[in-house]
Order: C-alpha cells, then structure tokens, then sequence
C-alpha cells in the first residue's frame, strides 16, 4: 500500500474554538464591573484558544503511509515508525458515562522514549472519525490490530 492515509482532529471544530475563545475573552473583558466572572471567561477564552489552536496546529495526528506510520505531537514534532516497531496495536473500549468509548492504542519501539518503549493513545476527537474506522484503515494497510472490550 502506498497512499498516505491521515488523521487528525476535526478542522471545522477548531476553529470554532478559537473563534469562540475570541468571542469569550471579548465578553470578558468587557464584563469590567465583575472582576470574578471576567477572571473566570478569560480562563475559559485562554483554554479554547489553546486546545482550538493545537488541534489545528498538530495535524494530522496519526498517519500511514506504506509499512510505516508517522505520529505527530507537540514536543516531539512527527516521528515515524515501521510496522516492525510496533509491538502492540489494540481498539479498547472503555467504560465512560454510562457508555462504552473505543480508543486506539499503539506500544511501540522508541530508543528515545523511557525505557525504549513509547504508549500512544487516540480517542475519537484525536482521529477526527470512529477509532474503528482507523483500526478498520490499519488492517487493510497490513498492520495487526487487535481488539479487547
């Protein structure tokens, strides 16, 4: 398999929430005759502009392309890895507010991780689509991924 197939979080939603933390740091700051609640919104607007910004920054946040795949995080930049250094793909779901949520997880070989071992871990807001879809994707590229509930 050649094509690059990539994930991330969802564009629309990002800039939503920087447009929101824009919209709510204006509010705040001209909320000037309540100091606690200006304090409070402009927390908020700071945490939306931050999470907005780097889901629209680090992307995509999983790709594959041939026999390799390629993580991408904020500290690290992109770092690739072969199927062969992967020691453990598995879709988890987990019990969360009465529902059971998936989660794709990888351990893998990392010389420059602790330990030589590196855990990475992708909900549905991390993919941009079901975490089923990309195990689905993964398959289909050659890479083994299990399945535990």
């Amino acid at each position: 398999m050649s094509a690059r197939l990539e994930w991330a979080s969802p564009t629309p939603m990002g800039v939503v929430m920087v447009l929101g933390g824009l919209v709510l740091g204006g509010a705040g700051l001209l909320s000037g005759t309540d100091p606690a609640g200006m304090v409070l919104m402009l927390i908020a607007a700071v945490l939306l502009l931050v999470i907005g910004g780097l889901s629209l920054w680090i992307r995509p946040k999983l790709a594959v392309e041939g026999r390799r795949i390629h993580i991408r995080t904020l500290f690290r930049g992109t770092c690739s890895y072969s199927f062969d250094n992967v020691r453990r793909a598995q879709l988890l779901t987990y019990p969360r507010f009465g529902r059971r949520v998936p989660h794709l997880e990888f351990d893998l070989d990392d010389e420059q991780a602790n330990d030589g071992e590196r855990l990475v871990i992708y909900g549905r807001w991390d993919l941009g689509t079901s975490p089923f879809d990309v195990a689905e994707a993964l398959r289909a590229a050659g890479l083994t991924v299990e399945e535990r509930k």
